[in-house]
């Protein structure tokens, strides 16, 4: 085994406003590529790690010009199937003030909705891996896409990766009839670590989230009652060796608290809580918690404080960078620590 990464997911095209418009103000429209699993990918790479990024996009120059983009910032895609329709994308409106975001997804017929099993060579792809990361997203676009991801955990508990499952529920994606809690339930049980947020595990297991309330860096947590949540959740998932919780409260769009806790072994870690004023791009920074995570796992795997640490600083400095990928280096993650 090395210490190669590999991720699985739709890599979409995603546009946004310039200026705080609303999607119905104005002509223009700015494009970037993100997508989780792909934000997970460049992070990764950019932390200087191995890693390949799995997903089928069209034979286009579209799908192209895509994979350039992620070839540019070092990320392996030599596994990326071609073919069917269109690429996916999203529709970004920022949120200003107390006005919150939107989201408008397109990604109906996309060449990942159309995905199967058997489409990826997963003994091939894991040969020389050490860890696969997937999320909730790839089970919620449609129903031969989730068996896809099915079959890439079967394959990878099977070859003994480590996986690690970022929940990532996105209520508005559920269209094809499966059931949320049901089948994100069922994948959290071929996982090893786990992500989410208080909303997502909510879903996922089923168990009331403890708020998080914090409006600075010196607010209190109540560390008891995360304890006992943890506790229930581990009895639920025997398997998992490690949860992870972000945990952000948006105090207005460019005004957020950001802090994570840790699970693992029967001991509850915590580490601090930044204070983020002015934010000035949310998205990706959970996609940026997680990376930075696994980027940990496999430089200090017996340091748990320390990757819980730098996973929450990668995530505090997302929220500087415009786009989806968050494009720091460890150097300066460490700098931020």
């Amino acid at each position: 085994m090395s210490n190669r990464i590999v991720t699985f997911g739709e890599v979409l095209l995603r546009f946004s406003k310039n200026g705080f418009r609303r999607l119905q103000q104005g002509s223009r429209l700015n494009g970037n590529y993100g997508g989780s699993e792909a934000n997970v990918a460049v992070s990764l790479s950019m932390l200087g790690d191995d890693v390949s990024y799995v997903s089928r996009v069209p034979d286009s120059q579209i799908g192209q010009a895509c994979l350039n983009e992620l070839r540019c910032y070092g990320v392996d895609v030599k596994h990326v199937v071609r073919g069917g329709e269109r690429l996916g994308t999203y529709y970004f409106e920022s949120s200003a003030g107390l006005r919150n975001s939107q989201v408008v997804y397109d990604r109906q017929n996309s060449s990942f909705y159309s995905c199967a099993p058997g489409m990826f060579p997963w003994r091939e792809i894991f040969g020389e891996s050490d860890v696969f990361h997937c999320s909730g997203i790839t089970c919620s676009v449609s129903q031969s896409a989730a068996d896809a991801t099915f079959e890439a955990v079967r394959t990878a508990r099977e070859m003994g990766l480590k996986v690690c499952c970022d929940i990532n529920y996105r209520k508005n994606l559920w269209r094809y009839g499966a059931d949320a809690h049901e089948t994100l339930h069922r994948l959290l049980q071929y996982s090893d670590f786990v992500f989410g947020d208080q909303g997502e595990y909510e879903v996922a297991t089923g168990f009331p989230r403890v708020p998080f309330k914090a409006v600075d860096a010196h607010a209190e947590i109540d560390m008891k009652a995360y304890e006992e949540w943890f506790l229930r959740v581990q009895r639920e998932f025997p398997q998992c060796r490690k949860f992870i919780l972000a945990m952000r409260n948006e105090l207005s769009s460019t005004h957020h608290t950001l802090t994570g806790l840790l699970y693992a072994d029967g001991k509850l870690y915590r580490t601090r809580i930044y204070d983020i004023s002015p934010v000035l791009d949310p998205m990706g920074v959970g996609d940026a918690f997680v990376a930075a995570y696994i980027h940990g796992s496999l430089k200090w795997p017996e340091d748990n404080q320390r990757c819980l640490d730098f996973a929450l600083a990668a995530s505090q400095l997302k929220n500087s960078v415009s786009g989806d990928f968050n494009l720091v280096s460890e150097e300066e993650v460490f700098a931020e620590m």
